[in-house]
């Protein structure tokens, strides 16, 4: 569950990026959909306690993001558009073994980070470059050293915006089997209409949060008729 209460973001000069939203998060998944600039990013880093609300709260499985930040992180995973902004290590293996460090013995960090390798499809690359690897590839990587602490919450800031239609399917594929629950912000406005939910961000604002099929509706009629920022 996660829960936002008046949940406010001011920039330094006091422009306002996300006005109050008050929403309590139960479904298996969420789409968060919006035009570039509207707030979506910074509303999904709310809700691992990357970014601290302004006024207001925010609270997952009961933790608030501002008081009990590490706790929230270890059941928020978060990915990031560009994979490269979150593999720290050159390779794979080692990657995943990072994300593992603490949670395992030192000694079977090799043989668990593998083993998460090995469950996306990577296992083949665990020692060459993680730079080198393609940009579905890098995806998958950075999605696998999160997922691999075993999160109970996934937010996904549009994860397959710079993949191909077949790195794109793969992943959608794979975070529609999760266990987790799953947030995620995209321009796929076909996942979107298959979330359990969807929230519609237009400058800062929720306009619409509810029926996936009605968001998308109300997303598009009011692209087409400029009426998003």
């Amino acid at each position: 569950m996660i829960e936002l209460w008046e949940a406010t973001v001011h920039a330094p000069d006091g422009a306002v990026l996300v006005h109050p939203v008050t929403a309590t998060l139960t479904e298996r998944r969420v789409a968060v959909v919006g035009a570039n600039g509207s707030g979506k990013s910074t509303l999904l880093r709310l809700l691992n306690g990357l970014l601290l609300p302004t006024s207001g709260s925010v609270r997952v499985h009961g933790r608030d993001t501002a008081t009990d930040g590490p706790a929230v992180r270890r059941d928020v995973g978060f990915v990031f558009t560009d994979p490269e902004a979150q593999i720290l290590m050159p390779t794979p293996r080692e990657d995943v073994a990072l994300s593992l460090r603490g949670r395992v013995r030192r000694k079977a960090d090799d043989d668990a980070a593998l083993a998460v390798l090995e469950r996306f499809g990577l296992a083949a690359h665990a020692d060459r470059s993680a730079h080198g690897l393609s940009a579905g590839q890098k995806q998958l990587l950075a999605l696998a050293s999160v997922l691999a602490t075993g999160p109970r919450v996934l937010v996904c800031d549009e994860p397959t915006t710079l993949l191909d239609l077949r790195w794109r399917t793969h992943v959608d594929r794979l975070l529609a089997d999760l266990d987790a629950q799953v947030v995620t912000a995209t321009h796929d406005l076909d996942a979107a209409r298959r979330a359990d939910r969807v929230l519609v961000v237009d400058d800062g604002h929720v306009v619409h949060d509810g029926d996936p099929d009605a968001g998308v509706d109300l997303y598009v009629a009011r692209m087409t008729a400029g009426k998003l920022r």
